[in-house]
């Protein structure tokens, strides 16, 4: 093809289900595509189904899918993230040329991502690591597009990633994130905070079905309600759909689904980095944790049937304050995952040299994502305010909204475990709140028990100091007349 207006203007390699609607949304949105798949037989059957009538184009190798694509080639991947992603990079770069991008649409993890970047820019190529968040729905109208990695790829794909992401308040959801893997980075904390928003949901319903002692369909209601006010979101949505959905027999199904949650890693993934870079992302981590310990249900049945609990009492209060109070609490315990997820985001920024823009990343999630909600234009509001905001706990927004919900709740937490519910995400967002705004807190205790048994020093409190005791020095104590003299080392995380 010589005439340069006959190619195409994007190349998508993966013709699973996500990678078909990416395709036809971009063809919908004004872009002429090429498709390639590894399984030839997979372009044919989409060019003479799915794609039927439309200027979608598909090639045979990965030879003629470069040949039909305007320079700079854009060229995305929506495969299997890992070895895959680097076998197409592998069979790519022959038929590239310098200024050329490749676009990783997977859920590959971060570290992949600067790697491949880094590799790609000393051959003159450039790479973009892009979150996708959206499902297959997202992707057929409009998914949240976070990309992220080599900065000149971003005026060439800038259009396309803009028309073809969800539109929300007027903007797109897709916005430039930052360098090298911050944009799989974003989408990793996105997909976190998406488990610890599923976890709190679940508990709120098993504190209405459980403690309460109400029938799915008037939980349901409950949903719709909420879904209303603070809590509007698309999880929040799709709840009160699933709570409503009727089997054969009428009974609701979800009263029929086995408790064992499964989960692919991205959960993970945060939970394990906020361990590396010590900040107390606890809800997501309680998360993680609540699907493990669902998996354990044959464990749990039999432990349900030796170790009692407390005894069953029927709730004596205001149920309809106490379902208010639960709302609260659910917005509160919100509040504090999102809080813990841009710290995350913070610190990685710092780590990782990023210059990232929270206003944007919170105004990419308004829309087309799992997690989007009204909530969120609050927190685009309160970065847009103070882009050098510390902390979400900081802004005055969130300040009253806490101050509001916190009795209620306090309330419903103390309640919960009276009752024996267990509520691992709401319990760790309010001990995180507790701890967050606590002047002194007792690790004054842990220091002096770690210096006692390893000599692992301590530093004396501001105001406290004396003459054995100065002010920013590790200081050693003998604890005990056969303590020795010599300190250890001290390992921060």
């Amino acid at each position: 093809m010589s005439n340069d207006s006959q190619l195409a203007d994007v190349g998508l390699i993966g013709l699973a289900v996500m990678g078909q609607n990416l395709i036809l949304n971009m063809n919908d949105k004004g872009f002429k595509v090429v498709a390639y798949n590894r399984t030839t037989s997979k372009v044919d059957n989409f060019l003479a189904n799915e794609a039927k009538g439309t200027n979608i184009v598909g090639a045979h190798s990965i030879q003629e899918l470069c040949s039909k694509l305007k320079r700079p080639r854009r060229i995305i991947l929506l495969v299997k993230a890992g070895q895959a992603v680097d076998d197409f990079i592998a069979q790519l770069e022959p038929y590239l040329e310098k200024g050329d991008i490749i676009i990783d649409g997977g859920n590959s993890h971060y570290p992949d991502t600067i790697r491949r970047c880094k590799e790609l820019e000393a051959k003159g190529l450039l790479f973009v690591g892009s979150g996708v968040s959206g499902g297959e729905e997202g992707a057929r109208n409009g998914p949240s597009l976070m990309p992220g990695g080599s900065e000149a790829a971003w005026p060439a794909i800038k259009e396309i990633f803009q028309k073809t992401a969800a539109q929300a308040f007027g903007e797109p959801c897709c916005d430039w994130v930052g360098g090298t893997g911050s944009g799989h980075y974003v989408k990793m904390v996105h997909n976190g905070i998406e488990y610890g928003d599923m976890q709190l949901i679940a508990e709120a319903y098993d504190i209405l079905k459980h403690g309460l002692g109400l029938p799915t369909d008037e939980i349901a209601e409950i949903f719709a309600k909420w879904n209303t006010g603070v809590l509007d979101s698309f999880l929040i949505e799709i709840t009160r759909d699933i709570l409503r959905f009727k089997d054969t027999d009428g009974e609701p199904i979800v009263d029929k689904i086995l408790d064992k949650a499964g989960q692919k890693g991205t959960g993970k993934w945060t939970a394990i980095d906020a361990l590396d870079q010590g900040i107390p992302v606890t809800l997501i981590g309680e998360s993680v944790f609540a699907r493990c310990l669902s998996a354990l249900k044959d464990e749990r049945v039999r432990a349900s049937k030796v170790i009692p609990g407390p005894p069953k009492q029927p709730f004596q209060g205001d149920k309809q304050q106490f379902i208010d109070d639960l709302e609260q609490g659910l917005y509160a315990s919100k509040i504090i995952s999102y809080t813990q997820g841009f710290m995350l985001m913070r610190e990685a920024a710092v780590v990782n040299g990023w210059d990232l823009n929270n206003a944007g990343i919170a105004a990419m999630w308004r829309g087309g994502c799992i997690i989007k909600s009204v909530f969120l234009s609050d927190i685009t509001a309160a970065y847009r305010a103070d882009p050098k905001l510390e902390s979400l706990l900081f802004a005055p927004f969130f300040q009253k909204a806490l101050e509001k919900a916190q009795p209620g709740w306090r309330r419903v937490n103390a309640q919960a475990t009276l009752w024996g519910i267990p509520i691992p995400a709401f319990g760790t967002a309010l001990s995180f709140f507790d701890g967050y705004r606590s002047e002194i807190v007792p690790a004054n205790l842990i220091q002096a028990q770690r210096d006692y048994f390893g000599a692992h020093t301590f530093r004396v409190l501001p105001g406290k100091e004396n003459d054995h005791l100065k002010a920013g020095e590790d200081i050693h104590v003998k604890w005990t007349a056969t303590s020795g003299n010599v300190s250890s080392s001290t390992y921060n995380a």
